[in-house]
């Protein structure tokens, strides 16, 4: 293994985006996301539709990151790819071509869990867009602050509601999760109750921005232990829909801020009053967030607030590493690469991958 930073190229292609990213050491030289607009139309992301997006897309999007970054072919360490979790057609583009530069370029390849991506997004170093307030100074050179180990970190996505203790780089314990649906589908399926279009969670945000969160009441769902659940908030959701607007047929055009308001409040709340009981048994106030919905206006704020009232040292991602992205990869293809964790020839894409190694 070369002694040398290594330059890692990392793919990601677990959704409908495919990525690719450059990374040196734990800097990012490029990071790069062809996203696939077609499946606005439909409501949803369609497999079919994204797969055949991906093999379009891979190809140039892998070679604007290489041309962006300032490096050649030659230059690159490692090949890292998400293995899963994720749609199995789309998983196994990004899986078939990181396999074929590994061996073309003979070099490591690196398979990463989507999951674990998310969570090390915050070991990036991104000079871009970042506050003083975010940097320490150390006897070298200046960096980025991360979090301590251990921390508890809320990962919130489309398909995931995890409350993971993070024991090292590449030592995680899932303590919480959803046991039906994900706080992002909850978002998206409100979104489509209120008549807006796929993805319809940024939307929520949006008009909560300027509607009363407390001006409708949602159910809470009760589940044991550190443990969520989605599927009765959204049927609640779903048939107070249904009884208002049988009253009167304007009623969620009349109150569309509000009921944004109040649902996003709702999954919030939710989310932080786990995250309290969560550190407080734990005894730990190292706290971050990540995954899509870690963009939420409403969470990151709520963080921030509880944060400050509960003494915690809060950790919240750049918006470009909350939702799926290659940088991602890359860390925690780089933490994989420093322990010799490499993958052969016969390793395949899988829908779903254990997230203990």
């Amino acid at each position: 293994m070369s002694q040398k930073e290594p330059i890692i190229l990392a793919i990601e292609s677990s959704c409908d985006d495919t990525s690719a990213a450059i990374l040196k050491n734990e800097s990012i030289l490029s990071n790069l996301i062809a996203g696939q607009d077609i499946h606005r139309f439909y409501g949803g992301v369609v497999p079919e539709l994204a797969s055949r997006a991906h093999l379009q897309n891979i190809l140039p999007v892998v070679d604007a990151a290489i041309e962006k970054a300032g490096v050649q072919l030659s230059d690159i360490d490692a090949v890292a790819f998400t293995k899963g979790p994720g749609l199995l057609g789309s998983l196994v583009v990004g899986t078939s071509f990181a396999k074929s530069l590994s061996l073309a370029l003979n070099i490591p390849l690196i398979d990463v869990n989507h999951m674990h991506g998310h969570v090390l997004a915050h070991f990036i170093d991104d000079e871009e867009e970042m506050k003083v307030s975010d940097w320490v100074l150390t006897d070298g050179p200046i960096k980025k602050k991360k979090p301590k180990f251990p921390f508890i970190c809320l990962t919130v996505s489309g398909g995931h509601t995890q409350v993971v203790l993070v024991k090292s780089h590449l030592d995680m314990e899932i303590v919480g999760a959803t046991k039906d649906d994900a706080a992002g589908e909850a978002f998206d399926k409100a979104a489509k109750m209120l008549g807006f279009e796929y993805p319809g969670g940024p939307l929520v945000d949006k008009h909560a921005k300027d509607g009363d969160p407390l001006k409708f009441k949602f159910t809470r769902p009760k589940v044991g232990g550190y443990d969520f659940s989605f599927s009765g908030l959204k049927t609640g959701i779903l048939y107070f829909l249904q009884k208002e607007v049988k009253t009167n047929p304007n009623f969620i055009e009349e109150n569309l801020n509000d009921l944004c308001a109040s649902i996003q409040f709702t999954i919030v709340d939710i989310l932080i009053r786990q995250l309290k009981t969560v550190t407080k048994d734990l005894g730990i106030k190292e706290v971050a967030i990540a995954g899509g919905v870690s963009a939420n206006s409403g969470l990151r704020k709520a963080l921030q607030e509880t944060g400050a009232n509960k003494g915690w040292n809060v950790y919240i991602p750049r918006f470009e590493y909350c939702t799926d992205n290659a940088a991602m990869i890359a860390i925690t293809g780089k933490f994989m690469y420093e322990q010799g964790l490499f993958a052969d020839q016969t390793v395949t894409a899988a829908a779903r991958v254990p997230f203990a190694r």
